[in-house]
């Protein structure tokens, strides 16, 4: 489905003050109604019936009481069998609607919810890291599950209950206007001003509903940042911080929740008021007018009844206005998530990148390449250095130097300021993204594996890959011995984030994951920095294994790994300050040789 473009400056919603016009929200939600038009067409039609079913009743009783019950008994006698047949037969009816209603109606809610999930999902897969660097994952989850569960109530019950709460209002309305068009007229007035004061209320309701969600995903962002970081909260002995944390976001939730239930409080009793107002009118009218002849007791009566009736869609319309409140909020944010343009989009007329199938023949080169984070100043200036098909090169330098951002900007994971990236000639940002990455493994510090199985883990890196090829890769790695003597092998669950798993164990299915994808051209990040001796050589060889016949960018701070790389450059403030073998560097006495001084100093 086409997203809906969205932004900032369309100007301020009259109807919430927010800053995406509300004909806009409209549109777009309509459009989730598209694949079910004839279920949606079904189910206002049973909603028809439902309303036409129960404005029936009181004017069956008023024909009843006019006439058959007004005359003798035995044709009263006669008729009742009739009667109970020609009322079961409504109840029927009207119990089938309801059923449809209930079931469908609700069925295409859900799936409605389930299309704009898939819709957020996929948009959440198409937006760059600047988005993620942005936003929190808590709050990313709220916006997916919790606000898209009031959606859904929305589409399936906002226009039914629309519906029946105009089609009951009319007809009542224009039954009581020919039982007595000047009583009515009284009531009718009566209603507009409730209304107006509604109108009022429910604008109210509007900015309390949406401060709800913010609150709601503050709460959820809370939450999954202490859940996940619970280790470091433990080991600190933080549980008392965390909980205040907590506290004072589930406070402000509360708070929020409390004005928004005062202000449908209000709105809820202003109706309960509105209809012992309207009570009151029918029963002093109502004595008026029997008074004058004008009314008789029976058409009273009935009267009454409709003023029920007239009522019950009042109720709806309050249940309609908190539904919409709330459904109109949560898919508002959602909206403001459709409307995010990923910061990296591939051209119309985009290439395959010849390196993901022929493997890189000639090199990768970095020209006058300039780079910085949303607003912020360069982190990467005017950098330029090549890398020869099948050569290693190592990046070395102290943290947040720019190594790291380097080598994010090869696959395009964020968009280049100025300057170009080629890959044996080609520049990467006309080429198609799938082919960029696929050309392209990576090994990083923290190891990243998701809930399941090893194996699922090793075969991430090529799904289609068959079991001989997932054991062959984790062999090249050097974990393969270790898997098979778990008692379930590679079906062992690694338990969240790769729990139960130590690291220099999830560094190799890494490894593995990598082999398995086979790419020309490796990036390795830290990938040992945080392994101890024995962990980090066993890794270092399952790397050295990897690295063999691809070209290899390296990032290292021990400096003992990359001694044997074609080439190693010294990164500070974004800029490359030397440039050479280990030993050319060392026979300079620079930056490098001071760095390699620092680390082995006595040890040599």
């Amino acid at each position: 489905m086409p997203r809906t473009t969205v932004t900032a400056s369309a100007g301020v919603d009259a109807y919430t003050g927010a800053s995406v016009p509300f004909r806009t929200v409209a549109r777009k939600f309509a459009s989730y109604y598209a694949p079910f038009k004839g279920l949606l067409a079904f189910d206002l039609f049973c909603a028809l019936i439902v309303s036409a079913v129960s404005l029936a009743f009181p004017l069956i009783l008023r024909w009843l009481t006019t006439t058959l019950f007004a005359g003798p008994a035995d044709k009263i006698y006669g008729a009742l069998w009739i009667i109970a047949l020609g009322m079961l037969a409504l109840a029927a009816l009207s119990y089938g609607a309801q059923y449809f209603i209930t079931y469908w109606g609700h069925l295409m809610g859900a799936r409605m919810e389930t299309a704009m999930r898939q819709d957020l999902f996929d948009q959440y897969q198409r937006l760059s890291f600047s988005y993620y660097d942005r936003n929190n994952t808590g709050e990313m989850m709220s916006k997916l599950i919790s606000d898209l569960f009031d959606i859904s109530e929305l589409a399936h019950h906002g226009p039914e209950n629309l519906l029946i709460a105009v089609l009951m209002t009319t007809g009542s309305l224009t039954i009581l206007f020919f039982i007595n068009p000047v009583m009515t007229a009284i009531l009718l007035v009566i209603t507009l001003a409730i209304l107006a004061l509604s109108y009022y209320k429910n604008r109210q309701m509007g900015a309390a509903f949406f401060d709800n969600r913010v609150k709601m995903a503050g709460v959820n962002a809370r939450l999954q940042d202490t859940l996940a970081g619970i280790r470091v909260v433990k080991s600190f002995t933080n549980e008392r911080i965390e909980r205040r944390k907590f506290s004072e976001g589930n406070v402000l939730f509360l708070e929020s929740k409390a004005r928004a239930y005062r202000t449908m409080a209000s709105f809820g009793s202003l109706n309960l008021f509105s209809q012992g107002l309207l009570y009151a009118a029918v029963l002093v009218c109502g004595g008026f007018f029997i008074a004058r002849g004008q009314l008789s007791v029976t058409d009273l009566a009935v009267y009454a009844l409709y003023i029920t009736m007239f009522m019950s869609p009042i109720k709806l319309l309050v249940e309609f206005t908190e539904l919409f409140q709330q459904g109109y909020a949560g898919f508002r944010r959602l909206l403001e998530v459709l409307s995010e343009h990923p910061d990296i989009t591939e051209k119309p007329d985009a290439v395959a990148l010849k390196a993901a199938t022929d493997g890189l023949r000639d090199k990768i080169a970095y020209r006058a390449v300039s780079f910085g984070y949303n607003d912020e100043p360069d982190v990467i200036n005017r950098i330029d250095f090549e890398i020869p098909a099948g050569s290693t090169v190592a990046l070395v330098g102290p943290s947040g130097g720019g190594k790291t951002t380097l080598c994010s900007l090869l696959p395009r994971f964020y968009e280049l300021r100025a300057g170009a990236i080629t890959i044996d000639g080609q520049n990467t940002g006309d080429v198609t993204l799938a082919s960029l990455r696929s050309a392209i493994g990576i090994v990083q510090q923290e190891v990243y594996l998701f809930s399941g199985s090893i194996g699922e883990n090793i075969a991430y890196g090529r799904p289609d890959a068959t079991v001989e090829e997932v054991e062959q890769a984790a062999r090249d790695a050097n974990i393969h011995d270790f898997i098979s003597s778990l008692p379930q092998g590679y079906d062992t669950d690694v338990g969240e984030r790769g729990v139960r798993l130590s690291g220099g164990q999830k560094q190799r299915i890494a490894i593995a994951r990598v082999f398995l994808k086979d790419p020309p051209i490796l990036i390795l990040d830290e990938a040992t920095s945080a392994l101890d001796n024995e962990s980090e050589r066993y890794v270092q060889h399952s790397l050295e294994r990897l690295s063999h016949g691809r070209t290899t960018l390296v990032i290292a701070h021990r400096l003992s790994t990359i001694k044997n790389a074609d080439s190693i450059l010294v990164i500070t403030n974004g800029q490359v300050r030397e440039q050479g073998s280990h030993t050319e560097l060392l026979e300079k006495d620079g930056l490098y040789a001071h760095y390699y001084k620092l680390q082995f100093e006595g040890l040599d």
